[in-house]
Parts: structure tokens; sequence; C-alpha cells
């Protein structure tokens, strides 16, 4: 990619993909606190600061190297501790806490396509860049929100669904955790994680053009 390129390509991702990863990782932290556990608020992560959220490969190394090779947008950021015996209903306030990252991708999804509604409606010097920054904000969101959607733990899918199972089950199901980030990375390399989620990702713009 042609370097100017490549700079114009950080610099429209950039913002898009820090709030992404900060509001996810906020969102657990603020759940977590909500339903009794203040382990990520005393640690300072119930924080919209995105340097307190930033893994070095996560968050940074990773996202460019996909924005450079102009695929799949795929990231993370350091992921709150939660302890979750220490909530209230450790089961059925986990599966929350569990669904506030991908519930706030899903609420700046929605910001990020009224923002490309009003530059489309506008004919200023910022309508361009907007209009740029916010497919890209409804690009990272819907893959983030997908990507941790996956019943795969540890991602937040596979801590839903554990909620869900009996407790006998639950257990053995948690016992792949181990497991999780090689399934991911093997799905990954395989070129298969956007095979499974090109469906779904097609049907959140068909719901967005839909509806806004």
């Amino acid at each position: 990619m042609d370097l100017d390129l490549m700079v114009q390509r950080v610099a429209i991702y950039a913002l898009p993909v820090l709030l992404a990863i900060t509001m996810h990782e906020a969102a657990h932290a603020y759940a977590a606190r909500r339903f009794g556990d203040s382990t990520a608020y005393m640690m300072g992560r119930m924080t919209l600061n995105p340097l307190k959220h930033i893994d070095p490969l996560g968050t940074v190394l990773l996202p460019l190297l996909t924005v450079w090779m102009g695929g799949f947008v795929f990231g993370w950021a350091k992921p709150v501790p939660v302890n979750f015996s220490a909530l209230r209903k450790p089961r059925q306030h986990g599966r929350w806490v569990a669904a506030a990252g991908p519930a706030a991708n899903f609420a700046m999804t929605i910001g990020w396509t009224l923002l490309l509604k009003l530059a489309l409606y506008t004919n200023n010097a910022y309508s361009e860049p907007l209009m740029l920054m916010s497919k890209a904000g409804i690009a990272i969101n819907i893959s983030l929100m997908l990507l941790n959607l996956l019943p795969i733990l540890p991602l937040d899918g596979g801590r839903i669904v554990e909620s869900l199972l009996p407790p006998g089950t639950a257990w053995k199901y948690s016992q792949t955790e181990r497991y999780g980030m090689w399934i991911l990375l093997l799905l990954i390399a395989t070129g298969l994680l956007g095979t499974i989620l090109q469906p779904f990702y097609q049907l959140m713009y068909h719901l967005l053009q839909l509806f806004f």
C-alpha cells in the first residue's frame, strides 16, 4: 500500500478503533461494579481514558496491520478484570457483564450511523472526513461486536453461553477456555473467521440500511 494512503487510512481509523475498544472495556467495568464487583473500578479501568485499556499488540500493532492489508479490521484491548464470584448473582449478573461490551459496540454502531447520515446531508469541509470516519466506525464496531459474540471462551459470547448452561455442563464448558485463544488464532490463520462472520456482518449492514 502507498505510504500516503496508509497514513490516510490510519488517520481515519485511529479514533473509531480507540473509541470502540475503550468503550467496550469501560462498559464491562461499569456493569461489573453495577452488579457488585469493584475490581476494575479499584484498578482504574472504569474509565474512558484509552491509555488505561491499550494493549500494544492488540490495540496498536494488529489493527495497523489489518488496516494496511485492507481486510477485516481486528484487534483487542487489555481485558477488564472481573471477579465473577463477587457479583451478587454470579451467573445471572455475569451474563450482563459479558453482554455489556458488545452492547456498547452496538450503541456506537448506531451513533456512527447517525453521524454518517449527518455527513451525507451536509456539504462543507468536514463532510467527507466525517463520512469516511463514520464508515470506519460502523465497520470496526460491527466487527468487534460480532467477534466478541462468538461462543468461544474467554470471549463475551462464551461467557454468555456458560451462564446459560446448567451448572454441570457449564463447568465442563469452562474447561475449554484454555484452548480459546488458540481456536481463535486458528480461525484467523485459516480465513474461517471472516467466512463465519461475513453473513452476520452483511445482515447488520442490511438492518442499518433498513432502519436508518
